[in-house]
């Protein structure tokens, strides 16, 4: 998602968007902030320090998985969750250069 080029902007646009679907709901951005407090942990972990059931932050974690933005490792009979902190400084630095692109369009229409 690095270095959108601002004339063709749609080659990573489903990408971003997976990312802010990701993002999009409050319980999902509690579990990235206590994955962020470790290098990794298993569900188990993350349950035991949210008020969620096991199976929400277990549908939670697969989303956040699914989008690239947390990594699931196998630990024998557990798996074991980390960011992915390259992938969420990816989406961040895209959706900056968006906002940014967006932003400078304005300013010249408007000016």
């Amino acid at each position: 998602m690095n270095n959108i080029a601002l004339d063709h902007p749609w080659d990573h646009d489903e990408r971003i968007a997976a990312g802010l679907s990701a993002l999009s709901h409050p319980a999902r951005l509690r579990i990235l902030r206590e994955l962020s407090r470790s290098r990794a942990c298993c569900c188990k972990d993350v349950v035991g320090r949210l008020d969620l059931a096991q199976s929400t932050v277990s549908q939670h974690l697969k989303v956040l998985v699914d989008a690239g933005l947390v990594v699931c490792s196998p630990d024998g009979q557990r798996s074991r969750y980390r960011l992915d902190t390259a992938a969420l400084k990816d989406l961040a630095d895209s959706l900056s250069c968006l906002s940014g692109a967006c932003a400078a369009s304005l300013n010249e229409l408007c000016g």
